[in-house]
């Protein structure tokens, strides 16, 4: 077995019986377990309200887990504030919504975590900004403002925000869901090229053909636990629960 094929045997995210309950009752995740292979894409889908964004939120601490253990790259998510830090720099998040800042430029979004996070140089900073823009297809809009770009264009810029903390692993929560159907399109585009150059990946969506086309395993989850699990082509020619293919007849 080569090097690459040694890491990509290895288990790079460890979630072991994790429960999670909200304040007002909802149990949204109960004694979930699930292992992630390095470089795996894994999509992530069911009805509203299963639990796929609270697993997500979980993974990088954004969400306390009640009970279970969570470990990334062999590092726990524990009380450890030097754990939590290391696992938000290593573990990327691109949600819904784009959540940059306003009042600045493209560039100063993407540089400001690299300058104040990974301590970088502000010219490697700024050398790795305009190379990620360039991978996101977007380094024209490197001075505009968040309000001069469309939906689309502000999504890429959060995913080049979230590749410039270097990270082991992205997690993607319904990312294309606030866009317009032509910006779909484009994001779902970058998304598949990470996963061809191998970046381990998270992705909840109801994109379905995105799905088919690029996870590796689909995981269906439904009242905060997992009713199927399988390869894509296993997954959507051969759904083995009845609640699975339920949903699919559904949807597709």
């Amino acid at each position: 077995m080569d090097t690459q094929e040694a890491q990509t045997d290895r288990f790079i995210i460890v979630v072991d019986h994790i429960t999670k309950t909200f304040p007002n009752g909802v149990q949204a995740l109960t004694d979930f377990s699930v292992r992630i292979r390095q470089r795996e894409v894994v999509v992530v889908i069911g009805p509203s309200g299963s639990g796929k964004s609270t697993f997500l939120r979980c993974l990088n601490g954004l969400e306390e887990v009640d009970s279970g253990d969570i470990v990334i790259d062999g590092i726990p998510l524990d009380h450890d504030r030097k754990h939590r830090l290391e696992i938000r720099k290593e573990v990327g998040m691109v949600f819904q919504q784009f959540n940059l800042f306003p009042h600045m430029t493209v560039r100063d979004n993407i540089n400001l975590a690299q300058r104040l996070v990974r301590k970088k140089s502000r010219a490697d900073a700024a050398a790795m900004t305009m190379a990620l823009l360039q991978k996101v297809n977007i380094s024209e809009k490197a001075d505009a403002y968040p309000s001069q770009l469309s939906g689309g264009q502000q999504q890429r810029v959060a995913i080049a925000r979230a590749l410039a903390m270097m990270p082991k692993v992205m997690l993607f929560d319904e990312a294309t869901s606030a866009l317009d159907p032509e910006m779909i399109g484009e994001v779902l585009e970058v998304m598949r090229t990470l996963a061809k150059e191998g970046m381990t990946m998270v992705v909840v969506t109801h994109e379905m053909r995105f799905a088919r086309e690029v996870s590796d395993r689909v995981i269906f989850m439904e009242h905060g636990k997992i009713i199927e699990s399988g390869t894509a082509d296993d997954f959507f020619s051969h759904p083995q629960e009845d609640r699975t293919r339920a949903f699919l007849s559904q949807i597709l």
